[in-house]
């Protein structure tokens, strides 16, 4: 008897061992006055907030040529930090132009007062009422953070957010704004169709009312905020900055020259664009590369 259970046991634990990896992770709920930022991972039928070690060392002042989105955006943080009405944020415009880099900036101004920022991807936003949900009643102040944030035509996530953004029975907490990037003003793309008469729209009788709801989504955002693209001198401006910040770190004597601007304009000029990710991509190169010199 005792060879047969000593059998079974020895079953059960192989069975186990097999099964156990498949099993969820014991989720323990996290600390937010440790824990200042996190990202929302979808997990089977549910997903939970896995906390994030990020970099507090982007400043406001990084932000160069952007002065009064910069601004708009920041008072519009300090209202909703001192627990004063504020709205939700759409940054659209030019890739590369500092809309992410705000926000990232902003987290480090006022991570001290209380200010949280929590990552959501785009495919997950049919889990906003569990986001709001594990957020509601907490003391501390969320910015729920979608980067690129764009629908294709017959997607139905937007509703979702819509509903939780404002208009539904159940709106999000008073401790919690959604700020968003995106290359495009509207969210929800429009057809040259939606603009023609109804006799030509094919299965729509009230082409209006559709083209309504797709610009709704961009009406729930009280702050629009554009981000054009640079000019050379903005350009440069940046690129300057960047050098400055960069050599000042590693204790670099460095000097404007208009060789130094060729070559930025050339770096641009290879890349396509200029924008202030281009321009810190060139500081950063040519910094390495004058302390590569000097340490040779």
């Amino acid at each position: 008897m005792d060879s047969q259970l000593h059998s079974f046991l020895q079953r059960a634990e192989a069975a186990l061992e097999r099964i156990e990896p498949l099993l969820p992770a014991v989720r323990v709920a996290l600390d937010w006055q440790q824990v200042i930022a996190a990202r929302w991972q979808r997990e089977g039928r549910g997903g939970y907030l896995q906390p994030l070690k990020v970099s507090l060392d982007l400043d406001l002042s990084d932000l160069v040529g952007v002065d009064a989105q910069r601004e708009q955006l920041a008072r519009n943080t300090r209202q909703f930090v001192s627990g004063l009405p504020a709205n939700h944020a759409l940054l659209w415009g030019a890739r590369g132009t500092g809309k992410s880099s705000l926000v990232r900036a902003l987290l480090a101004e006022h991570a001290q007062a209380g200010l949280r920022l929590i990552e959501i991807e785009r495919d997950h936003l049919a889990d906003l009422p569990k986001v709001v949900e594990a957020l509601a009643g907490l003391p501390q102040r969320f910015v729920l953070f979608c980067d690129d944030l764009s629908f294709d035509s017959g997607e139905g996530d937007y509703r979702v957010l819509k509903s939780v953004l404002d208009g539904s029975l159940e709106r999000a907490p008073d401790n919690l704004l959604l700020y968003a990037t995106s290359n495009r003003r509207h969210l929800v793309p429009e057809k040259e169709s939606d603009n023609d008469n109804w006799q030509r729209v094919e299965g729509e009788l009230h082409p209006s009312e559709a083209v309504e709801d797709k610009i709704a989504l961009s009406d729930r955002f009280g702050l629009w905020l554009s981000f054009y693209p640079f000019t050379q001198d903005h350009f440069l401006a940046v690129v300057r900055h960047w050098i400055g910040t960069l050599a000042k770190q590693a204790g670099l004597q460095w000097q404007w020259s208009h060789e130094l601007e060729i070559l930025a304009i050339r770096w641009a000029l290879g890349r396509g664009n200029r924008n202030g990710r281009c321009a810190y991509q060139f500081a950063r190169s040519w910094v390495g590369q004058q302390l590569l010199e000097v340490a040779r």
